[in-house]
């Protein structure tokens, strides 16, 4: 189970300053003035570990600094989560986050471990991606239908796999299941890395996954796609139909990755990572190879960031509440 405790005791370490060298003088260098790390939430090999290892050599060489990637996984992303809320306002630690752990998954802890509006500061958006529903080439479903038919008549005898409590993963599957009259078991892992391995192994029955975790799987025949979760289809898997279109209209569900500061962190530093996001954006090798592996690239204005998270933490706070959606 997921609790505060978990979260607080694994976010206590902060960036600290250099040895000898004063707050003042810290706060007065150019930035970024040394390597700056930024946090991501999940082990290895999920989407928002990509998306920020993607950017991570654009972002080096705009900034002048190396970027550390730290994976600090667990408590559904809000251990990295509240550790960027607990950081100093400098820029040096920043944060790869996602919906979950930044709009969805902290108000349905108890008591919350930040407040997602005044503990965080929303930078500017990485990306988004939709969800694949994937199961094991050892799965009698051959397609959406099909699994759903399996799964009505094989009640409480089916397992999902998620990212963790009330992470995206989890919250579509909770979804579908509530839309389809389904009773699934649910296997929590601390990143979707740990989830493929699973399902490659036929340990799991279904996984309602980020679109560039199993993207590779999905082409080198290892999985087998069966329903992406957007309106429309998904230009890199044509041939996917969508959960809509399974007798599910209005099925709507992504997530997006965004580049996360502490709380108040300077009007300069943000901008700054702002236009470096954009400029990485922009350039059509690295946006190419951003698609390619499954992304929809982002971009945009602080303002736009700060936007998609009040929005998005009202719309699944509204649905987890509308579903009965319990997460403990």
């Amino acid at each position: 189970m997921l609790t505060r405790r978990m979260v607080m005791g694994a976010a206590a370490a902060s960036a600290l300053p250099l040895p000898g060298l004063s707050l003042k003088a810290w706060a007065q260098a150019p930035y970024p003035a040394r390597p700056v790390s930024m946090l991501v939430g999940f082990a290895p090999g999920g989407g928002t570990d990509i998306i920020a290892r993607l950017l991570q050599p654009a972002l080096s060489e705009e900034f002048g600094q190396p970027i550390a990637i730290e994976n600090r996984a667990g408590g559904s992303g809000t251990i990295a989560a509240t550790q960027n809320a607990r950081g100093r306002p400098d820029g040096y630690q920043m944060l790869m986050t996602t919906v979950s752990a930044s709009a969805v998954v902290p108000p349905t802890m108890n008591p919350p471990p930040f407040d997602i509006i005044t503990d965080q500061t929303a930078v500017v958006l990485a990306g988004t991606v939709p969800l694949v529903a994937v199961v094991p080439l050892t799965s009698p479903a051959q397609n959406f239908r099909q699994f759903l038919d399996h799964a009505k008549a094989n009640p409480g005898k089916l397992n999902y796999a998620s990212s963790g409590i009330a992470t995206q993963q989890h919250l579509a599957s909770e979804l579908l299941s509530y839309a389809a009259g389904l009773s699934m078991q649910h296997i929590p892992f601390r990143g979707t890395g740990q989830a493929v391995n699973e399902i490659l192994a036929g340990r799991i029955d279904i996984a309602i996954d980020t679109l560039p975790t199993y993207l590779p799987h999905i082409r080198a025949g290892r999985v087998r796609a069966l329903a992406t979760t957007l309106p429309d289809r998904v230009p890199t898997l044509p041939d996917v139909p969508t959960v809509a279109e399974h007798g599910f209209p209005g099925f709507d569900s992504a997530v997006w990755y965004m580049v996360m500061g502490p709380p108040n962190l300077p009007e300069a530093i943000a901008q700054r990572w702002v236009a470096a996001v954009n400029k990485a954006l922009s350039d059509p090798a690295l946006r190419q190879r951003v698609m390619d592996a499954g992304f929809i690239p982002g971009g945009g204005t602080s303002a736009d960031a700060a936007a998609l998270l009040r929005r998005d933490a009202a719309k699944y706070a509204q649905l987890i509440r509308q579903a009965n959606i319990r997460f403990e």
